[in-house]
């Protein structure tokens, strides 16, 4: 018996809000799950949660690091979206009761002032569009038992989209060397990864670009106002009680939150 995209949407909904690990779906429900299937049932986890009263702050990126990609063996990043029930604010404390198995990594977000469509976007358009940048810590926490799944399986999950966290302190995109700015991320004083940049595509302006061509291949677009997640400048560090993390990115200063029961 096959099940439809939106049942395999509230299938991971229901592991999400049960805080409950499930074997990803291209095991037995969709062994030949497409890229463009999974988007389907992203795009009907996304109304689910539309529909539970939620709003999108923004789009987020992920697998935006050469190494991510080959692993998964892609030629671009995935996508998927940030809502407001995600947003966790800057020095507060996370319940790890509230996860399965969260991770946690540091990334430049993007606000932009206009709006950007595709086709043939560049990073230099998008730095032209983007009002405000800041650091941000996401967390990430995927639905698959042991961060186990294909690459349509985390697409159709919302890209392991769980939380995220943003810094206090704006700056214009054009005060800071995006690519060159340097990223320490730290659990309990101790440095975990450290990163520039350049991690993201060789610039995080280059990941909401490559966001806006993807989009446009389903007729949409970036608009004014959204918050873009770009990636991780860091790779994606476990969290277990009692942590307190830091991310500090040049120019951006630091972000952080600390791990409760």
């Amino acid at each position: 018996m096959s099940m439809s995209n939106k049942e395999i949407a509230e299938f991971l909904l229901d592991a999400e809000l049960q805080r409950k690990d499930v074997v990803r779906i291209t095991s037995d429900k969709v062994p030949n799950l497409t890229v463009e299937e999974a988007y389907s049932i992203q795009e009907e986890l996304v109304n689910l949660k539309l529909e539970q009263g939620h709003s999108i702050v923004g789009p987020k990126m992920g697998l935006t690091s050469r190494a991510k990609m080959k692993q998964m063996n892609v030629e671009e990043p995935i996508f998927g979206y940030i809502f407001d029930n995600m947003v966790v604010s800057e020095g507060s404390q996370i319940s790890l009761a509230d996860f399965i198995h969260p991770k946690v990594e540091a990334e430049v977000a993007f606000i932009l002032g206009k709006d950007i469509e595709g086709p043939g976007v560049s990073g230099a358009q998008v730095l032209a569009a983007t009002e405000y940048v800041c650091s941000a810590l996401e967390i990430i926490d995927s639905r698959y038992e042991n961060f186990n799944f294909t690459l349509p399986d985390v697409i159709a999950d919302n890209a392991s989209s769980s939380k995220v966290v943003f810094g206090n302190k704006v700056r214009k995109p054009e005060e800071l060397e995006l690519d060159l700015v340097g990223t320490v991320l730290s659990i309990n004083g101790e440095i975990k990864d450290l990163g520039a940049g350049a991690a993201v595509l060789g610039h995080p302006a280059n990941s909401v670009a490559m966001l806006a061509n993807m989009l446009h291949r389903k007729g949409e677009k970036l608009k004014a106002g959204q918050v873009i997640l770009t990636g991780g400048i860091t790779g994606a560090v476990p969290l277990s009680y009692g942590d307190h993390v830091t991310a500090k990115i040049d120019g951006l200063g630091e972000v952080s939150f600390s791990v409760g029961e």
